[in-house]
């Protein structure tokens, strides 16, 4: 848009517009679309050029921006099919070695396939926010036999490890990156098997409600809490689930918030992994969380990659 910086922010503050990606700006009544996307991407990366990482993954559908991209349009991951950097305001580059299979065309945009995104992701993010990455592909479609079947591809390059261990516990049960870091935390704390969405019906047999995640042996579950969908207004709804849950299904419910599962020292379910006598009945491990020093778009300290 060929305007002057100071009137976009105008057009955006009252909502005429709205930010698709860093210098890209569309108006308020288009609604996000694969083809936007892209061609939003077309107006900013160079036709040599190959979509990867985080930005790829927004294009086929997977939410794996960082959490600053609340209040920090995040850079493009974009590299260079000629083998060299680029260097670009806004563009994170680099130097990726790809074969004919792992790159895809969209609408005449390169990008790296679902299946190499997710791989990339799986080895390079933080872990917690790899695990989501992974599980967001198999939630749009990737097959988990395939992704397993390819991680050994990738011996020797950076994070290859890691991937390794993550791979297997890829569930595309878990709807939100926070649900899928809250049950990395309790791969961690070695509890059990977790299960996902795990429904609960009432005496005439209809679905009432779901948990997250959960071990429906040990009748002990855990539900992240966001502020998008458990905000004030839906407090005594949620008060409401939990006390049937656990007063007419035996359930015992601990609720997590972002501080617990985004800062690296709380690993929330240690403890509770601790406090376990036995390993059909865990017990909670603290009074439900409720804090929310951490904001929304804030990194956890140390950061991530």
């Amino acid at each position: 848009m060929g305007v002057r910086a100071s009137l976009r922010a105008r057009l955006v503050e009252r909502g005429l517009i709205w930010p698709l990606l860093r210098g890209v700006f569309v108006a308020s009544q288009v609604q996000d679309s694969l083809g936007l996307r892209v061609g939003a991407l077309q107006l900013v990366v160079p036709d040599h050029a190959v979509v990867v990482d985080r930005t790829a993954a927004w294009v086929h559908g997977v939410d794996a921006l960082p959490r600053s991209a609340i209040h920090l349009m995040p850079r493009l991951d974009v590299v260079s099919s000629a083998g060299s950097r680029m260097r670009r305001p806004g563009i994170e580059s680099g130097i990726r070695d790809f074969v004919p299979s792992d790159i895809t065309v969209v609408g005449g945009l390169r990008l790296t396939t679902k299946l190499r995104t997710a791989c990339d992701l799986g080895r390079r993010l933080w872990r917690y926010d790899a695990l989501a990455a992974v599980d967001g592909f198999l939630r749009a479609g990737l097959d988990h036999s395939e992704l397993l079947a390819e991680v050994d591809r990738f011996k020797g390059h950076r994070g290859v490890v890691q991937l390794r261990a993550l791979a297997p516990l890829g569930d595309l049960g878990a709807e939100s990156p926070p649900e899928s870091a809250l049950r990395l935390h309790w791969h961690d704390a070695d509890i059990g098997e977790p299960k996902t969405q795990i429904w609960e019906y009432d005496d005439d047999g209809r679905p009432t409600y779901r948990i997250d995640v959960g071990d429906p042996e040990a009748r002990y579950g855990a539900e992240y809490f966001g502020e998008q969908f458990h905000g004030t207004d839906d407090e005594e709804h949620d008060e409401d689930r939990i006390a049937w849950l656990e007063e007419h299904r035996d359930w015992s419910i601990e609720v997590f918030t972002k501080v617990d599962v985004y800062v690296p020292s709380s690993l929330p379910l240690t403890s509770c992994g601790e406090a376990t006598p036995s390993p059909r009945r865990p017990t909670t491990c603290a009074t439900r969380r409720t804090s929310t020093s951490l904001d929304d778009g804030e990194e956890p300290p140390g950061g991530w990659s």
